[in-house]
């Protein structure tokens, strides 16, 4: 059954996000692809985020993170956000803090800044409920998703 399993969760498509926050004057972002609306009224985005990532901490912290919505032509950023040094993620990309005081993308094709709301803790990621304080629509450029990427994040043993 696990072999199944992982066959099909390779299947299932997800949007590539770069997801933000920030706390004590320190930034950080990552890429995101565990993402869903979870209500309309009010607006709630959920991101799943395994327990030892810096900014899973971050947003503990301060209780804040922005989704950047990221296009197709946005590919590098895959390799930029899962490097280690927080440095280097955001050298070279056009950012400015958000109404929430967490990073925001300003050359991607949007951002929603999240206020979180709830926290579940159900297996090695929380859950993040964040309702939408702040969004911008900054161009109307394809987003990036699984279906343009060789390779689904189906998680870490």
């Amino acid at each position: 059954m696990k072999e199944a399993y992982l066959k099909l969760l390779g299947k299932m498509t997800y949007g590539i996000y770069v997801l933000t926050s920030a706390a004590d004057q320190v930034i950080n972002g990552m890429i995101a692809s565990w993402v869903c609306q979870v209500s309309y009224d009010p607006l709630l985005l959920m991101v799943a985020i395994h327990r030892n990532r810096y900014t899973h901490d971050l947003i503990n912290k301060n209780g804040f993170f922005a989704l950047n919505i990221i296009s197709k032509n946005q590919k590098d950023y895959l390799k930029r956000f899962k490097d280690p040094d927080p440095n280097l993620k955001f050298s070279s990309v056009k950012w400015e803090k958000g109404v929430t005081g967490v990073p925001v993308l300003t050359e991607c094709a949007g951002y929603m800044e999240c206020k979180v709301k709830d926290t579940y803790a159900p297996g090695n990621h929380t859950l993040f409920i964040g309702e939408v304080v702040a969004a911008e629509f900054i161009s109307d450029q394809t987003p990036l998703s699984t279906s343009d990427y060789k390779g689904v994040y189906l998680g870490k043993n």
